[in-house]
C-alpha cells in the first residue's frame, strides 16, 4: 500500500511537469529541451533556500520562478537572436548544469531535517486522523502522513489544472493555442508571436520548476542529477494522456496529462515491484514511451478496419 500511495503522490507531482510539456510541445509547438535543466533548477533553488531557513512556500515559489526564467531565456535565444529552437534549449540546458551546481554549492542538498511542504502533511494527519500513525484501508496499511501527502499533492495538481484551463480560455491563452496551430495566421491578426512564445515558455518552465521543487521536498533532497530523463517522462505522460482521452480539446488534454503521469508512474512501480533491476529503469521507461507512441496508431488502425468490415 505504501508503494501505491507513494507512486500516486509522485505521479501527481510529475503531472505538473506534464503540464509544462503540454504547454511547450502541444500548445505553442516549441520543442523545448530546457526541461531537464529547469526541473533541477527548481529543486535546487527550493532546496538551498529551505536548508537556509526560508519558509517552504516561499522557497517553492522561488524554485518555480527560477525555472520560468530559464524557459524565458530559451525562448529569447530563439526569438531575439534567431537561434534554432532545439539548439536554444540545448544551450540553456547545458549552462544550467553549472548554474545548478553554483546554486547548491555541491551536488546534493539534504532536506530531511528541514521543515518542508511535506511537513504540512504531518499537521494534516494529526487533524484528520487524530494523531493515528497508520491507516487501514481495505486490509492494507498506509501511513497517515503518506495519505495526507497524497491528498496535498492532489489538491496542488487539481488547482493548477483548473488554473491552466481558465488561463487557456483568456485572450492570451487562445493566442498561444493559435500559435501552435498556425503562427502565420495569428501574426497576420496582429498578435506578437515572439512575445507570446516567451510568455508561454516562461509559464511552462515555471510549472516544471515548481514540480522539481515539490519533488525535492517529497524525496528529502535536491540533487544535480534529478532532472535527467524528465523530458522523456513528461512527453510520455502527455502522449499517454492523449491516447486515454482521445481528443485534442484543451480541458481533456490537461486531464489526460494528469492521468498519463499517474498511470506512467504506476507502470514503473509495478515493473519494479515485479523484480525489475533498478539499473534497467531507463530501459523500461523507453519501452513505455515506445508503447505510448505506437499503440494509439495500432488502435486507431484497428478501429478503422472494423468500421470498413461493418460497412462491407
Amino acid at each position: 500500500m505504501t508503494l501505491l500511495v507513494g507512486s500516486l503522490t509522485v505521479g501527481l507531482i510529475l503531472s505538473l511537469l506534464a503540464f509544462g510539456i503540454l504547454i511547450s510541445y502541444r500548445v505553442v509547438a516549441f520543442d523545448d529541451l530546457t526541461v531537464d535543466g529547469s526541473f533541477t533548477l527548481g529543486g535546487a533553488t527550493a532546496g538551498i533556500l529551505i536548508a537556509g531557513g526560508t519558509n517552504p512556500l516561499v522557497a517553492t515559489l522561488c524554485g518555480a520562478l527560477t525555472g520560468a526564467t530559464a524557459g524565458a531565456v530559451t525562448a529569447t535565444l530563439h526569438t531575439r537572436f534567431g537561434i534554432n529552437r532545439l539548439l536554444s534549449g540545448i544551450l540553456v540546458m547545458t549552462a544550467l548544469y553549472s548554474v545548478n551546481l553554483r546554486v547548491m554549492g555541491k551536488s546534493n542538498v539534504p532536506l530531511l531535517p528541514q521543515k518542508t511542504l511535506m511537513s504540512w502533511a504531518n499537521r494534516l494527519a494529526s487533524v484528520l486522523f487524530a494523531g493515528r500513525p497508520v491507516l487501514h484501508l481495505a486490509g492494507w496499511e498506509a501511513s497517515t502522513r503518506d495519505v495526507c501527502g497524497l491528498l496535498l499533492m492532489a489538491l496542488v495538481a487539481g488547482s493548477f489544472g483548473l488554473m491552466l484551463f481558465a488561463f487557456f480560455r483568456t485572450n492570451l491563452g487562445l493566442a498561444m493555442q493559435a500559435i501552435g496551430d498556425n503562427s502565420r495566421m495569428i501574426r497576420a491578426l496582429g498578435v506578437n508571436v515572439e512575445r507570446t512564445t516567451i510568455v508561454a515558455l516562461f509559464i511552462a518552465n515555471g510549472v516544471i520548476g515548481l514540480s522539481g521543487a515539490l519533488l525535492a521536498q517529497y524525496q528529502g533532497f535536491a540533487d544535480v542529477q534529478m532532472g535527467i530523463g524528465m523530458l522523456v517522462w513528461g512527453v510520455a505522460s502527455v502522449i499517454l494522456g492523449e491516447s486515454l482521452v482521445g481528443t485534442q480539446k484543451i480541458g481533456f488534454l490537461i486531464t489526460g496529462a494528469v492521468m498519463g503521469s499517474v498511470l506512467f508512474r504506476l507502470l514503473v512501480a509495478i515493473a519494479l515491484r515485479w523484480g525489475l533491476n533498478p539499473n534497467d529503469l531507463k530501459l523500461i521507461t523507453a519501452a513505455f514511451v515506445f508503447a505510448a507512441l505506437v499503440l494509439p496508431k495500432f488502435l486507431s488502425g484497428g478501429s478503422k478496419l472494423m468500421r470498413r468490415e461493418r460497412r462491407a
